[in-house]
């Protein structure tokens, strides 16, 4: 009787870890991955980016002082040039900064205009970017045209990002709207920053030879 039940307990035993779930490795937590759906954002989306969008403002005011680097990053097989030009808003606005950036690798020319707020309660930047071949034009040639922008990404911390870009073989036409107005912003700032006057030079540089010429390092300046 005493053997009897002590292979019933075994038994049970055995039963009862064979329905345990396989326990976690030590040292591994687990990863969550989220994909943005950059071709057809949803409705809350697009509210989201035309919202961001209507807040930069059409005619900011400037602090006195600025601040263009331009530099040269070598990778394995190719390199690329860069020129970051960054004006502060006045303290009163509710953006703290805005950048813009011009690229040029073997393959393309790139702009970038960023905008960074000073409460990040809604969103934390705002960022707008287009591109062109680098065949197809200057880099000074690109300034002084409004290239259309083709992506816009809004980050905001502890949410994820929110992003619309061009997609080849997507119907996009509903997003236009929101397009235009990130062309209409990146147009209004290239020529509220001075990017065809002041620091045409700068742009110029880009244009020279890619493998060869030194790099100036950051300055600021006082317009």
């Amino acid at each position: 009787m005493f053997r009897a039940a002590i292979v019933f307990i075994l038994i049970s035993a055995l039963a009862a870890w064979s329905q345990q779930e396989p326990a976690q490795p030590q040292g591994k937590s687990q990863i969550k991955v989220n994909y943005l759906n950059v071709c057809t954002p949803s409705q809350e989306e697009q509210a989201v980016i035309r919202d961001a969008l209507s807040k930069i403002p059409l005619k900011p005011v400037f602090g006195t002082d600025f601040e263009i680097s331009r530099g040269r990053a070598t990778l394995k097989e190719s390199s690329s040039k860069f020129v970051r030009l960054r004006r502060d808003f006045a303290a009163e606005s509710s953006f703290m900064t805005a950048q813009y950036s011009m690229s040029i690798d073997d393959k393309s020319t790139i702009e970038t205009f960023v905008a960074r707020t000073r409460d990040p309660k809604e969103f934390h930047e705002i960022s707008i970017e287009d591109r062109v071949s680098r065949e197809a034009a200057s880099p000074t040639t690109v300034i002084a045209t409004d290239t259309p922008a083709e992506r816009v990404r809004i980050e905001r911390l502890g949410k994820g990002s929110v992003v619309l870009a061009r997609c080849e073989g997507a119907d996009q036409s509903a997003y236009e709207p929101i397009f235009r107005q990130a062309s209409d912003l990146m147009a209004q700032y290239r020529k509220l920053l001075g990017l065809r006057g002041s620091f045409l030079s700068d742009i110029s540089w880009l244009g020279g030879d890619n493998k060869t010429g030194n790099a100036q390092p950051s300055r600021k300046k006082t317009p």
